[in-house]
C-alpha cells in the first residue's frame, strides 16, 4: 500500500505485534534457548489472598526487545536519519504494535483444593490470542490520527486545533490520506474491486454494499458437478453418483 497512510501504519503495526507475539510464544514453549518463561513473577503473589505465582508467564520483555532490534534498528541504519519526521512516525507505529501486546495481557489462573475448593490458587501472565490483538489495532487503524506533513523531530496532529491533544503511545499515525481502493490505478497497484465477487447477504468488509462502493453487483448462475455419495464396492472399486448444484455469485459492477 502507499506509504504513509493509514493503511501502511496498520501494516507495521501488525508487524511489529505478530513479531513480539511469534516470539515470545516460542519462548514459553521452550523452542528458543536465550528465553524461556517470565523469571521475574517466581515466588511471588499474594497469600493472604489465596494465590501465587507458578506455571509459565509469558516473558513479553524479550519478545518486545525482539521486535525492536529487529525492525526498528535496521530501519534506523538504512534511511540514516533516525531523527528524521517519517522515521519517528514508523518507529511509532512500530512500538503502537507492540504496546497492543503489552496492553492486552491478561493472568490466568488454575485451582488447588480438596474437591475443586479453589482453597490456593496458581496464577500466570499470559498473552491475549493474536486475532483479539488485531481487533484491537484494527480499531486504532479507524481512529488514527493524521500528523503534519512538515516533520520535524516531534510528532504533531495536522489539526491545529487539536495539537494541545497529545498522541498516545498506542495511537497510529499517517501522513499521507489514503487513495481510492475502489478504482484501478495501475500506477500505485490498486486492482479496484470491479469484477471482485461479494457477499450479499453480508455487512462486513465482504459484503457487496461496501465492496462495491455503491457500484452495485451482477447476479449469475453457477453450475457445479462433482462426485457424491461414493461407496466402496467389494471388490474392488469405488461407485460415485454425479451431483450437480446451481449457485448465485455475485460480483461488484
Amino acid at each position: 500500500c502507499r506509504a504513509g497512510t493509514k493503511e501502511s501504519a496498520f501494516i507495521a503495526a501488525v508487524a511489529a505485534a505478530g513479531l513480539v507475539h511469534s516470539v515470545t510464544r516460542s519462548c514459553s514453549a521452550g523452542n528458543v534457548t536465550e528465553c524461556s518463561c517470565d523469571i521475574t513473577l517466581r515466588h511471588g503473589g499474594s497469600a493472604s489472598e489465596g494465590w501465587h505465582w507458578g506455571g509459565c508467564s509469558d516473558d513479553i520483555h524479550y519478545g518486545m526487545a525482539f521486535s525492536r532490534e529487529f525492525l526498528d534498528v535496521p530501519f534506523k541504519n538504512i534511511t540514516g536519519k533516525s531523527g528524521s519526521g517519517l522515521v519517528a512516525m514508523n518507529l511509532h507505529n512500530n512500538e503502537a504494535g507492540r504496546q497492543a501486546v503489552a496492553k492486552l495481557m491478561s493472568v490466568d489462573c488454575r485451582c488447588h483444593g480438596v474437591s475443586g475448593s479453589c482453597a490456593v490458587k496458581t496464577c500466570w501472565k499470559t498473552m491475549s490470542s493474536f486475532e483479539k490483538i488485531g481487533r484491537f489495532l484494527k480499531d486504532k487503524y479507524e481512529n488514527s490520527i493524521q500528523i503534519s506533513d512538515r516533520l520535524k523531530k516531534k510528532l504533531r496532529r495536522k489539526e491545529k486545533s487539536q495539537r494541545k491533544i497529545p498522541i498516545g503511545k498506542e495511537d497510529l499515525l499517517y501522513v499521507n490520506k489514503s487513495p481510492n481502493y475502489c478504482v484501478e490505478d495501475q500506477r500505485l497497484g490498486i486492482p479496484g474491486t470491479q469484477g471482485r465477487e461479494c457477499n450479499r447477504t453480508s455487512q462486513g468488509a465482504d459484503g457487496c454494499n461496501l465492496l462495491c462502493c455503491g457500484r452495485g453487483y451482477n447476479t449469475h448462475v453457477v453450475r457445479h458437478v462433482e462426485r457424491c455419495e461414493c461407496k466402496f464396492v467389494w471388490c474392488c472399486y469405488v461407485r460415485c453418483r454425479r451431483c450437480e448444484t446451481m449457485t448465485d455469485v455475485h460480483t461488484c459492477k
